[in-house]
């Protein structure tokens, strides 16, 4: 090979590199524009636009030039214009509708207007004065009318240095400040409610005094906290725990350095436990009873919370009240089913467990073995976004919120009303159940023994309430 041919070779490259990629099919402006998509602006883009702004160029013009839709554009001059109240060199800010024509004098008394100002003038007009807004009884205020449309700004304005009206302006340098702050402040702040605060503080501080590192706390009450240490050391540093940063000696006594986050309980719980792997294990195991289960929540200002559990046998639900929603507290559930049903009777109904993928659920270990190791059941998560994927207990939900409004706190639940909540719910009949009702059909798979133990009793068809009042 010669020297000579070595341009041509390294164009043919190119060219074979640009199809197999793919590239080629895309524009040099296709790529710009995709380089800038869901990006933030920067100072260099609202110089941009300021400069442009200058010129006169549109919003659509501008969104070419930074690569940015210009509906973009036109919220970005919107959201920072600095509003200024100028007038010109020869007369102050004025307004006034009348200011053209206006020969009013002394308004304010002779003795207000300065003697310079008379002796430059000749005459002093009220309308060549700042204080005839103030003080004169006629006054009408006058807005552009140019700056009611895009691009909102004086900017390109021909006539500013010569007009005593309310102006616009875009600066990029302080569109960008204020951009910053906006941002910083967006992310100070703690976002839990009080009720949580203080179910946290209970478990850490009294911990940490007693010598425990936040690690150490962490790891053994995993499933209880449900926060990582970052978060942590960061009520800590607020001062919204009761203790403190000399509570903790080696924070004192060393350098603030870099850690990694603690999962919550167990971040790769969802592997060999998903959708697919459920319909997989199905296959092989038709037969299988299979137990849907959910939360349902009120509103913020109560930590209480509803695990529901939902047959799919039968259609007949459950519900227990929890107050918190921790992985903690949905393990303390099953564990309550499996000590009054006993292994036999669990093993027979909750074979099968479909969760969602919600934070509480996220310890399956501690609910698919006892406390001796044994198996008692398989658990496995829906897929993200999908509560298609278990739509019996997502359905039977709207029972409980025909009961339990959204919006509707918990605070006033206990576990007698939730029990007499979903004893009218599953005596209700419906049409799906060939018109009988969830709770005869359990009684018919697991007996009537069984449904008392689990608190359920059978309301007469005439009595069932499926309102608030029935709570009440």
């Amino acid at each position: 090979m010669q020297i000579d041919d070595l341009p041509f070779l390294f164009c043919v490259i190119m060219v074979i590199t640009s199809v197999v990629s793919g590239d080629g099919s895309k524009t040099k402006e296709d790529k710009y524009m995709s380089s800038y998509k869901y990006k933030h602006l920067t100072l260099d883009d609202r110089i941009t636009i300021q400069k442009a702004l200058k010129e006169g160029q549109t919003f659509v013009e501008i969104g070419a030039l930074i690569g940015k839709d210009p509906s973009t554009v036109s919220k970005e001059v919107k959201a920072h214009l600095d509003y200024r109240n100028t007038g010109t060199r020869s007369r102050g800010y004025n307004p006034c509708r009348h200011r053209k024509r206006c020969t009013k004098q002394y308004i304010c008394g002779e003795d207000s207007c300065g003697f310079i100002n008379r002796l430059w003038h000749g005459k002093t007009y009220c309308s060549e004065c700042a204080l005839c807004m103030v003080n004169c009884p006629d006054f009408e205020e006058e807005k552009c009318s140019s700056l009611k449309k895009a691009p909102y700004v004086c900017n390109s304005c021909k006539q500013v240095r010569s007009c005593t009206l309310a102006k616009q302006f875009y600066d990029a340098k302080e569109a960008h400040k204020t951009y910053e702050k906006t941002r910083s402040d967006s992310r100070k702040g703690i976002d839990i409610t009080p009720e949580e605060l203080d179910r946290l503080d209970a478990i850490l501080s009294p911990l940490i005094k007693q010598g425990q590192s936040i690690h150490q706390i962490c790891m053994n009450n995993a499933a209880e906290i449900m926060v990582d240490e970052r978060t942590i050391y960061n009520y800590i540093d607020a001062g919204i725990l009761s203790a403190g940063n000399i509570d903790l000696p080696r924070k004192v006594r060393y350098k603030k350095r870099k850690s990694k986050k603690v999962v919550r309980v167990d971040k790769k719980c969802h592997i060999g436990r998903t959708y697919e792997d459920f319909e997989t294990f199905m296959k092989g195991h038709p037969d299988f009873n299979v137990v849907e289960m959910d939360s349902v929540e009120g509103t913020r200002d109560s930590t209480k919370v509803l695990l529901t559990v939902f047959f799919r046998n039968c259609s007949l639900m459950l519900a227990y009240l929890r107050e918190a929603n921790t992985a903690k507290s949905v393990t303390e559930a099953v564990n309550h089913l499996y000590e009054i049903l006993g292994r036999e009777q669990f093993c027979e109904m909750f074979q099968v467990i479909l969760a969602d993928r919600g934070s509480e659920f996220t310890d399956p270990l501690a609910i698919e073995f006892d406390e001796d190791g044994r198996r008692r059941t398989y658990v496995f998560y829906c897929d993200p976004q999908r509560p298609d994927q278990k739509g019996g207990i997502e359905v039977t939900h709207e029972f409980i919120r025909r009961i339990v409004p959204k919006k509707t706190s918990f605070a006033f639940l206990t576990q007698d009303k939730v029990n007499l909540m979903m004893s009218h719910i599953n005596s209700y009949t419906r049409k799906k159940l060939n018109n009988r009702s969830a709770h005869q059909l359990f009684s018919f798979f697991y007996g009537a023994d069984t449904a008392s133990k689990l608190n359920l009793e059978a309301v007469p068809a005439n009595e069932i309430i499926l309102k608030p009042e029935l709570l009440k």
